[in-house]
């Protein structure tokens, strides 16, 4: 049995001297290193920006949009979409663990987990799609993957369904970094805070703002404005179209006095939204980018452009426990629980 790279370099085949998610193409046979990790997996949740996209070449066709990602998979040995750049999580079972890794993983064979690194750089084989949830952004699969030494995971806990922990998980690090960066007293806009990362970025941002603080949720659909009144997590629930930065910059200086947003939080899956998220922001505040489909380029020479002083933020998916942090949520609050349960299952 060889013994790989704990990075996964050895799974490189072209361009050779980048880590695997880097690659264009990447090894996905299933013949373990001895500190690799086998998963069966049971399902993929798809990156939002890449399924939103996925779904629009397929025109919304189930069928097409599992060929699609079988044919990105079957290119690339990932599921790395090349139009986004971004991928997802899986679930799945231990099915073998590289004799290097034993006492060193707190993993057994049969143990259900949830990889906490990206699909983009994840060797995957897909042998079968039994199902697409296109509402969910989550395909079920028959197929195999493999874990690198310092892959990232969490064992999915007993007291939570498979695809609720997976939906959740799949966004953990939005909510951690919220948490990190919301004081009391704060105006924070959430952007897309009608979706799944959003919900649970106005939940964690109405904790931390206090009486004090104002969280304005926003998004162009009237149907998640009425979400988000109702689960009252915002201060306002504001109708507006983030790619219309001067119309975004505009609403926002309404609820606010002028004063704008103390910190901004993108949370969309569509492009062209990084101006309104910088005209919302004040000088001195602080814009997290989680979003996949955020151009870092357009955000840097875009806030240069209109001379805005802001801190900006790459969307690190990963933050220190963030994983249990998230599933922690969904305990504290049996509506939050119920909101997932209902969208995501």
């Amino acid at each position: 049995m060889k013994h790989g790279s704990p990075y996964g370099t050895h799974r490189v085949v072209e361009p050779q001297g980048v880590l695997p998610q880097g690659a264009w193409k990447i090894d996905n046979t299933m013949s373990l290193c001895d500190n690799e990790i086998l998963i069966d997996v049971a399902a993929l949740n798809i990156d939002a920006a890449s399924f939103t996209q996925i779904k629009t070449e397929a025109e919304g066709d189930l069928d097409r949009i599992a060929a699609i990602v079988r044919d990105i998979v079957g290119q690339r040995g990932k599921m790395h979409n090349p139009v986004t750049g971004s991928g997802g999580m899986l679930i799945g079972r231990v099915a073998a663990i590289g004799p290097k890794l034993i006492g060193k993983t707190d993993l057994k064979v049969g143990d259900k987990l949830a990889t906490l690194v990206s699909l983009s750089l994840t060797p995957l084989r897909i042998d079968a799609v039994r199902a697409v949830h296109a509402d969910k952004d989550q395909i079920e699969i028959d197929g195999q993957a493999v874990l690198f030494e310092t892959g990232l995971y969490a064992k999915l806990p007993d007291d939570i369904l498979e695809k609720v922990a997976l939906a959740i998980l799949d966004v953990a690090g939005a909510p951690a970094q919220t948490a990190r960066l919301v004081r009391p007293g704060d105006t924070v806009v959430v952007v897309g805070g009608g979706g799944k990362s959003g919900t649970l970025c106005t939940y964690e941002a109405k904790k931390r703002v206090g009486p004090a603080g104002c969280v304005i949720g926003v998004s162009p659909f009237d149907k998640d404005c009425r979400r988000m009144s109702e689960l009252g997590w915002v201060d306002h629930a504001l109708r507006a179209d983030a790619t219309d930065a001067v119309g975004m910059m505009e609403a926002v200086s309404e609820l606010t006095g002028g004063r704008m947003a103390d910190v901004v939080i993108n949370c969309v899956n569509i492009p062209n939204t990084e101006m309104g998220s910088i005209l919302a922001t004040r000088d001195g505040g602080k814009i997290y980018f989680f979003s996949m489909a955020t151009s870092f380029t357009a955000a840097a020479l875009g806030a240069e452009g209109v001379g805005k002083d802001v801190e900006m933020i790459v969307g690190n998916g990963y933050a220190k426990d963030h994983a249990v942090f998230a599933l922690e949520l969904l305990r504290e609050s049996p509506v939050l629980r119920h909101l997932f349960e209902t969208l995501y299952v």
